[in-house]
Formats: C-alpha cells, structure tokens, sequence
C-alpha cells in the first residue's frame, strides 16, 4: 500500500509529460506563460532563440529622453538624412511626421539613418498605427548587398500588429540574422506587465539603451527587452514598414543621444 501511494504522483507525472509531449512535440518549460506556448513551439527552434530559463529581465528604470545630449533625427519637414532601403514601401512626411505605408507585393521596407556608425546611445521614438501592420526600429543593423537587391539585417525592437495578441512588442528580433533574440514569452511577472503595455489606438513610445554589448528596450515606460550581443556593436537606425497587404504607420520625436 505505501509503494502505490508514493508511486502514483510518479505515475501522474509520466503520463502527463507523455500527453504534453505527444502535444507539442516537447514538454514545455514551466517559465513559459500558458497563453505563450503556442508561440514557445513556433518559434523556440530559431537560431537565435534563447533558453527560457536563461532570459536575462530588464529590471532599470527608463531612461530619461529628454535634456541635453539629444537631437532630433528628424526635422519635421523633409526625409534629409534618411534613405529607403530592401523595398518599395513608401515614406513621406506629413503634418511634422513620417508616414510609412505597406505596398502589397514589396519586401520589407526601412527609412534607413545615411549615418551607419551609432554605437552607444538612447534612442527614443512614438510609433502610432494609422491602417494595421507589423513595424519595429532597426538598431545597429546592417546591410549587404547582392547585385541590386539590398537587405537590412541586425537587432529590430519589434513593434507587432494591434491585432496580432501575441504581446511581443519591445521585444528584440533578428531581422535577416536567426529570429527572436528576445521573445516576450515566459510567464514572469515582468513579461506580464511588458505583454500588456502596448496602447492601440494610440501613440507608443519606444526606447532603446544600447552600452557595449548590452541592449535593452522599454515600451511606455514599461521595461521590456535586456540582451547580451557582441555580434551587433555598431549600425545604422531604420524604421520599418513589414511586407505584407496593408499597414500605414506614423512616426515622430525620433531623437537619440549617443553616450560615447
């Protein structure tokens, strides 16, 4: 009678983990949040995704984005500076704002800084979404070039669709360079509040701190994204406009300060 009372949360445990396993391929680690494992087995195959238990938190307050030491990357009446690369989406500027819109059948498209040397910095930005659609700021990215095709790739703080319900936005993906190095996925208080922090209909604010080869990220206000990279040390800034039917998004009070 004790071997069978000892033994059966054994037992439990087995046959639950076979039920999960023939579910999802896998067992899911227990730091994923119920309604992320879905996401968990889409994406925990990527090259670049990282170890839910080895998650680094972003626990600083954000930094502030004002005073000295900041300026403006955009002036508010034309694109100098700035250049359009990897599609054919188009941006314009209108009423002191960029407006970036999705043309269906163009790649992903990015409002590029000419200045490709950015190193360490603050960077600060409000995206607000006119027609839906996947965006995000490219930081330190790069490009190659084959032929006349252009590909911007590196560290993008993701800003997803209102409607996607994923909750990923401030985190960090690896635009043309292995997928999510941040994922906003585990269950942890901190990617609770960071899964809900984004506001639709409205403007977000994003930030970005990047010091030597540590990057983090904050949306409203709310810390996000925290991740060790020595591969992406310097780059250029870019807005994007994803491939895809639609998206009209809006920009502005796009400004850095660079902390070198």
């Amino acid at each position: 009678m004790i071997f069978r009372i000892r033994s059966l949360p054994v037992l439990t445990f087995l046959a639950l983990a076979f039920i999960c396993q023939a579910a999802f391929g896998q067992s899911i680690p227990a730091e994923i949040d119920a309604s992320q494992q879905g996401w968990y087995k889409k994406y925990q195959k990527q090259a670049n995704a990282p170890k839910p238990a080895e998650q680094l938190f972003n626990d600083d307050k954000e930094p502030a984005f004002s005073g000295e030491g900041f300026v403006d990357l955009f002036n508010g009446a034309d694109l100098k500076g700035w250049v359009s690369r990897g599609g054919t989406c188009t941006f314009e500027v209108e009423g002191g704002e960029i407006v970036g819109t999705c043309v269906k059948g163009s790649p992903s498209t990015y409002l590029s800084t000419e200045r490709a040397d950015y190193r360490d910095f603050v960077f600060t930005s409000e995206i607000k979404w006119v027609v839906d659609g996947n965006t995000g700021v490219m930081f330190r990215a790069k490009l190659k070039k084959s032929g006349e095709k252009e590909t911007v790739f590196g560290p993008q703080m993701e800003m997803e669709d209102e409607g996607k319900g994923r909750g990923w936005s401030g985190g960090i993906y690896g635009q043309g360079c292995g997928g999510y190095f941040y994922p906003v996925w585990l269950a942890d208080k901190r990617h609770v509040a960071a899964r809900a922090a984004q506001k639709k209909g409205e403007w977000n604010r994003v930030t970005i701190h990047a010091k030597g080869d540590v990057m983090k990220t904050w949306l409203n206000g709310v810390p996000v994204s925290h991740i060790v990279n020595d591969e992406y040390l310097e780059g250029f800034f870019g807005l994007q406009i994803h491939s895809g039917k639609a998206g009209k998004i809006r920009f502005r009070n796009i400004r850095v300060k660079e902390l070198n």
